[in-house]
């Protein structure tokens, strides 16, 4: 009996202890931030900058965890896999929301289903580079010689499929020209050659070219945005230089698995966009050549929804296919 007495209590106790636990304002814990690339590279610094000041926003240090690889899908399929609890969240990018849904036949998370969309983190704007040496000074020049010699232009990429190479398939469609996909494995070396003359044209996003822009060892002809960029306030947009309708960005977002609860949602929200409209943040990211793109949930799945849209033709129509 007296067996029987001590088990009921700890049974309660135990059943106590995890009400309360239940009911602990979140986060009560760490959370996890998966980056689904590399170390070092723009996402990974975008991540830790707004993980460091939303932890201390919200109490409990937000950590970040690398999973890169596949085209970010080893990174979203595990935020995808995870307990909806608000303790694993991370970033999802154009690629993974946009275009990785049109180029692989199947993946292994579905972008419309498996994710609770957060808010938006920021886009990065490309631009139509080429190199020091090439002959065309202007957008004009540039177009009169790719429609003299269609498909004898280079034009570099990160990589098929990246947002650079859709970018390239977009101008390609809008200007009604062939231009020769040139894919490397990362801006990196793509903008080497680009440097060095090895290949003529690349579309770039800011983070990794700016340095090399200001330095004068790659030309800009137009930008890919609907008003000149502040730090290239002699660029004119593409609109200016005779392609009209014309946009491109790299972007990232925030998201958790499906299903989180609204009140997580909302808190992560909340921070998200606090830090992300924080002088001193928004200042860091800007001079980094990346613009901050605070969003409710509501804004940021109309936003991808819309892009979704937009990148699935282009890449329907330049048959861009990763399987």
């Amino acid at each position: 009996m007296k067996r029987k007495t001590f088990c009921l209590i700890a049974a309660a106790l135990l059943a106590g202890s995890m009400g309360a636990h239940a009911q602990s304002p979140y986060p009560s814990q760490p959370v996890k931030w998966i980056v689904p690339y590399a170390p070092g590279g723009t996402t990974d610094v975008i991540a830790r900058n707004l993980a460091t000041r939303m932890g201390q926003d919200m109490g409990q240090p937000v950590i970040v965890d690398n999973k890169p690889g596949a085209a970010s899908i080893i990174g979203a399929t595990f935020i995808a896999r995870s307990q909806p609890d608000g303790y694993t969240v991370g970033t999802a990018d154009s690629g993974t929301l946009a275009f990785n849904p049109a180029m692989y036949a199947t993946l292994t998370y579905d972008a419309a289903k498996d994710f609770t969309y957060i808010g938006g983190l920021g886009k990065m704007p490309l631009v139509l580079a080429v190199a020091p040496n090439f002959p065309a000074k202007n957008m004009q020049e540039l177009l009169a010689l790719v429609k003299k010699s269609p498909g004898s232009i280079s034009s570099a990429s990160s990589g098929p499929g990246s947002p650079l190479h859709v970018a390239l398939e977009l101008f390609k469609q809008r200007t009604g020209t062939d231009m020769m996909h040139v894919p490397y494995k990362g801006s990196a070396p793509a903008l080497q050659d680009l440097m060095a003359g090895q290949v003529q044209t690349m579309f770039v996003d800011l983070p990794p070219s700016l340095s090399m822009i200001k330095s004068g060892k790659i030309r800009v002809l137009a930008v890919a945005t609907p008003q000149r960029l502040s730090i290239l306030p002699d660029v004119p947009t593409m609109a200016e230089a005779g392609v009209p309708g014309f946009e491109a960005y790299a972007w990232q977002g925030f998201v958790g698995p499906a299903k989180l609860p609204e009140a997580v949602v909302g808190k992560l929200s909340a921070r998200l966009v606090a830090a992300l409209k924080h002088p001193e943040m928004r200042a860091r990211l800007e001079e980094l050549g990346i613009q901050p793109m605070p969003m409710t949930p509501a804004e940021f799945t109309d936003f991808v929804r819309s892009e979704q849209k937009l990148w699935s033709g282009v890449i329907k129509a330049a048959n861009i296919r990763l399987d």
